[in-house]
């Protein structure tokens, strides 16, 4: 019985069928990899309509500084807000009294308008039968250098 492999030329065609086997697995293995990679980059390049990755993370670097320094003048903003936000006169006290035990209802007022150090003016308006005066006094700290009314100073204490 003649024996195959003793033949050089069945030898080689031996090994070539198991190495063309071999480079057919191989082949299928890269080939599903090369899927499975084509899907990532659809799913990451989208519908851009580029097909370079390189131009599509250029843009993304451009976009992320511009998002950078907007946020940056944001911070900016808030943060000149916040050291003027204290200073405005926002807090209001209203304080309603009889001034003159004679004049029947309580149409006489003291207005306090400050901001949080208590910084601004307080408004007083005295009611009589005849006429209505009106008097403005400064306020620092919650102090006048003029004499502050009771009424005055509870108007202050209300713009809490």
């Amino acid at each position: 019985m003649n024996e195959w492999y003793l033949e050089p030329f069945n030898v080689v065609a031996a090994i070539m069928a198991v190495l063309v086997v071999v480079l057919m697995i191989r082949m299928a293995v890269i080939g599903s990899r090369l899927k499975k990679l084509r899907k990532q980059y659809v799913a990451v390049m989208g519908d851009t309509g580029v097909t370079n990755i390189e131009e599509v993370v250029i843009e993304l670097k451009n976009n992320l500084e511009s998002q950078r320094q907007k946020t940056e003048q944001l911070q900016q903003q808030l943060a000149t807000m916040q050291a003027t936000l204290p200073k405005l006169k926002s807090k209001i006290g209203i304080h309603r009294y009889n001034a003159f035990s004679d004049g029947g209802s309580e149409l006489s007022f003291s207005i306090a308008i400050v901001n949080d150090e208590k910084d601004g003016a307080v408004f007083s308006g005295l009611h009589s039968r005849e006429s209505t005066y009106v008097y403005a006094k400064p306020v620092e700290k919650g102090e006048s250098p003029y004499p502050l009314t009771p009424e005055e100073k509870k108007s202050i204490q209300e713009a809490k």
